[in-house]
């Protein structure tokens, strides 16, 4: 039977960082949209109320450790979800870190952190993975970068390059692994409240000054990702790789609209 253009029944989807926030968030639309899950996280116990949510969906979910700075790691994570799933269909590269200073004071280990978790685990997760891609002729790659993929903010050095790495990550494999069936698309939130950044929505200040650059005039909720991601993951993207998706209010269009004046000394 052939598949509607947005149902994703019979897929099998790895999503990494799925413990909490966004990453939880895709895993929950792909569910819905009929995929099975394997969920990873550093420490899996945190994945056991995920994994109940899903299975209450009446889908299947297989919680899974992972540590993406961890070549053995990956390699043990690929492995052992082939075995329990056989074939994934769809990865969505979600893990990622954040370190928020000022430039001159990010150290060796802050940009270490960062780069090795978002970019370097987000290769090296796809490359493990690519492999039984290839062998099955059809894949889909979704890289989750953001807005500083494109964009640069100051506080966000380490970020920005990791981000602006994935994109760029993003095309190279597009280009290398489309001729095995494969697309390699980054899935940009922009402004989403999330642990990494709450700190910044507890400013009012900073917030009003946010909202006023927004086209849309709010920042991004969860629920605005959802059709994006189905999107990207399903066959209604078949033709569509190496791309940047921005889901972001606009807020890439208008950088220089603000109103507000933005606040003496942000977070």
């Amino acid at each position: 039977m052939t598949r509607g253009l947005f149902d994703l029944t019979g897929q099998v989807a790895l999503v990494t960082g799925a413990s909490r926030g966004l990453g939880q968030h895709f895993g929950r639309a792909l569910a819905k949209a009929g995929a099975d899950l394997v969920v990873t996280s550093r420490n899996p116990e945190a994945l056991a109320p995920f994994v109940a949510e899903i299975e209450a969906l009446g889908r299947r979910a297989v919680p899974l450790q992972l540590d993406v700075r961890e070549q053995d790691s990956i390699m043990q994570m690929a492995a052992a979800a082939e075995s329990a799933c056989g074939q994934i269909h769809i990865l969505v590269n979600n893990a990622g870190c954040n370190v928020r200073k000022p430039a001159l004071d990010v150290t060796w280990d802050d940009w270490n952190l960062v780069l090795e978790t978002n970019l370097r685990g987000s290769f090296f997760v796809a490359q493990q993975l690519a492999q039984s891609m290839i062998a099955h002729r059809y894949g889909r790659i979704i890289n989750i970068g953001s807005v500083t993929s494109v964009f640069g903010y100051a506080g966000l050095a380490p970020y920005g390059a990791s981000r602006g790495g994935v994109r760029q990550l993003t095309m190279s494999l597009a280009d290398d692994w489309g001729k095995h069936g494969i697309t390699v698309n980054c899935l940009a939130p922009g402004w989403f409240r999330t642990e990494q950044n709450k700190v910044l929505y507890d400013n009012q200040e900073w917030l009003d000054y946010l909202i006023d650059r927004i086209p849309l005039k709010r920042p991004g909720q969860a629920h605005d990702l959802d059709g994006a991601i189905v999107f990207l993951a399903s066959e209604s993207s078949r033709y569509i790789t190496g791309q940047t998706l921005l889901v972001d209010g606009g807020i890439s269009t208008g950088a220089t609209r603000a109103t507000v004046q933005p606040p003496a000394a942000r977070p």
